[in-house]
């Protein structure tokens, strides 16, 4: 009897993770390393870059290098209100596809920061029994999402562009 390697669905907060890397190291997560890593790790079966589509042309450069690396982009519209403030969150979005995934890998691995997601990594650590690991800058990352994880990795200069 021969073990498959493990299947693994990845799911990448674009925003969460540019602002977080920017931040911590005036830098950006090379998703290329980060995708190499992974697959050495098992077999990668879906992964998603969840993104705000502003039309920008650097940005636009960007999603077309994350298809080919082999991401799926999935884009809402920006929207900048009145007030000034402005709306492109994809935490629902994100936490629904986790669940439709979780029966049919063996670990979600998800990049962010944000704590809003501590619950769902419990919810799908405990009900499909699979690894929920997580990315994330150290310093800009949530405590209850670390704790959360069933292990956490930092982003750090190894990862970086």
């Amino acid at each position: 009897m021969t073990d498959s390697p493990p299947r693994i669905a990845i799911f990448a907060d674009v925003q969460n993770i540019y602002y977080t890397t920017r931040q911590a190291y005036q830098r950006s997560l090379d998703y290329r390393k980060l995708w190499h890593l992974l697959a050495g790790q098992g077999e990668i079966v879906m992964a998603t870059a969840y993104a705000i589509h502003r039309g920008d042309e650097n940005q636009l450069k960007f999603q077309q290098a994350l298809k080919n690396i082999g991401f799926t982009v999935r884009l809402k519209p920006y929207i900048q209100r009145s007030d000034g403030s402005t709306k492109g969150d994809w935490d629902v979005g994100i936490a629904i596809d986790v669940m439709e995934q979780a029966p049919v890998v063996d670990r979600v691995v998800l990049l962010s920061g944000d704590g809003d997601f501590d619950l769902l990594l419990e919810k799908v650590k405990m009900k499909f029994q699979i690894q929920a690991d997580v990315y994330g800058v150290p310093a800009l990352t949530a405590n209850s999402l670390i704790t959360s994880a069933s292990q956490f990795y930092p982003i750090t200069e190894a990862l970086l562009m």
